[in-house]
């Protein structure tokens, strides 16, 4: 969500005063909005409690949507919380606003996460606006039935790759897949691709300035890169070749009828967990936060692969990672800081991977996570694998520039135009431009 011009302006005016409301001095308010992962935040708030007599952590958990909308009204009213979770595409503009807390006093020790984690929360001032929390890659699920009863086992479903001519064993995999009205296979003669009964590949959407569950893992296993610069870059390449022909590729597959349509994909209702679990889909491309949410739906026998390996010869995902950050006019500041260093310990990150529900920052607290999903009977080694093999993956992160939010709003009807109308893609050239020259300012 994009922050207002109203509300940058009281934010940078310093309008917003106080802290969060209703807070006494010896609380510290700490907002999340995963509900999966608010027992074991719980957990560790008790154990911090244990520690720090005097001391309590009252956590407010809220959806994804109104998460962002109450936090930055907050801002505004005061009322902010003392700690809440970031995510990467909103701290810079955070941080530029001045409402984030420096945290270069907690002494994080950026060798003690997992690599790159820590360094993405790194101001362009060179001050640290966030503790490493949690980290995320991305996979192919398929429902196992459907792979089966299609005669591809889960070795082929595993050693899959594309290029942007052909499509490659990908391509042919999603084609077979998918099934039309009368029973006849996207690879099949008489295939009616106006009639599609189960696609090969559910739709993400047309993922936005980012696809980091779309189009990404192909870009960047095609050598794609979002920006100039691994942080901070002042271009974007959203007019490259390379980038052009894999979006072009990508949501051409919606035009052959093996991809779901624009019109299947509705953010809350209608997202790739949910076409898979129906039978709408064969497959999605989804993140690690969504592991339990796919094994945990009844009567869907689902199993996981990695990306596609692409032209680059290596697979590609993005690795993002959250963080905790402090409010600049958090009400408990002191209790704040003890917190937010006690989410960022291994101790608080090993509670955490014993759920079973995000892989931890801290090597320990994967380690937990890898033990958790293995006594639920889950394989998590196709979001694992990628951190661990440089040699056959790549990983990248979001991008991190000023004026994320601008480019989110060029880029997101930009790209529904692409997937949705058919807009060609060399239009994409005229929104880099304009990206461009808002962060040339």
């Amino acid at each position: 969500m994009a922050l207002t011009g109203a509300l940058a302006l009281s934010l940078m005016t310093g309008c917003a005063q106080g802290g969060a409301a209703g807070a006494g001095s010896d609380t510290v308010t700490y907002w999340l909005w995963d509900s999966n992962q608010l027992p074991a935040y719980q957990a560790c708030a008790k154990d911090f409690e244990k520690r720090n007599p005097g001391l309590d952590v009252k956590i407010t958990q809220m959806g994804w949507a109104d998460y962002w909308t109450k936090l930055t009204a907050s801002f505004i009213a005061g009322t902010e919380p003392d700690v809440f979770t970031d995510h990467i595409q909103k701290f810079g503009q955070f941080a530029d606003l001045n409402v984030l807390e420096p945290l270069d006093d907690l002494g994080i020790d950026e060798s003690a996460y997992q690599p790159g984690l820590a360094a993405n929360w790194t101001g362009r001032n060179g001050h640290r606006y966030g503790a490493p929390k949690d980290w995320d890659t991305v996979a192919l699920f398929y429902n196992k039935k459907l792979t089966e009863k299609a005669g591809l086992a889960a070795e082929e479903m595993g050693g899959l790759a594309w290029n942007p001519e052909d499509g490659g064993t990908f391509e042919k995999a999603i084609a077979h897949l998918t099934v039309d009205r009368n029973g006849k296979r996207g690879d099949e003669e008489g295939f009616d691709k106006n009639n599609v009964k189960v696609y090969g590949l559910a739709t993400g959407g047309a993922g936005d300035s980012d696809g980091q569950t779309t189009w990404s893992p192909f870009a960047a296993s095609a050598g794609w890169k979002y920006t100039d610069k691994v942080r901070w870059g002042t271009e974007y390449q959203y007019d490259s070749k390379t980038f052009q022909e894999v979006v072009d590729w990508y949501f051409g597959l919606a035009e052959k009828g093996y991809l779901a349509p624009f019109t299947d994909y509705t953010d809350g209702a209608n997202p790739p967990n949910a076409q898979v679990a129906s039978g709408r889909a064969a497959t999605a491309f989804d993140g690690a936060w969504m592991i339990s949410t796919y094994y945990g739906t009844k009567g869907l026998d689902v199993g996981t692969a990695v990306t596609p390996a692409g032209p680059t010869g290596k697979r590609a995902t993005m690795m993002n990672g959250l963080a905790d950050s402090i409010t600049k006019n958090a009400h408990n500041k002191a209790g704040a800081k003890k917190w937010v260093r006690y989410l960022a310990s291994d101790e608080c990150q090993k509670t955490v991977g014993g759920y079973g529900i995000v892989f931890p920052a801290t090597p320990g607290g994967t380690a937990a996570a890898v033990a958790a999903y293995k006594k639920k009977d889950i394989d998590v080694s196709a979001f694992t694998g990628p951190v661990a093999d440089k040699k056959d993956f790549t990983t990248f992160s979001f991008p991190v520039t000023d004026y994320a939010a601008d480019v989110y709003a060029l880029m997101r009807p930009a790209m529904q135009d692409v997937f949705a109308n058919n807009a060609p893609v060399k239009g994409l050239t005229k929104t880099n431009d304009q990206i461009n020259f808002i962060l040339g300012q």
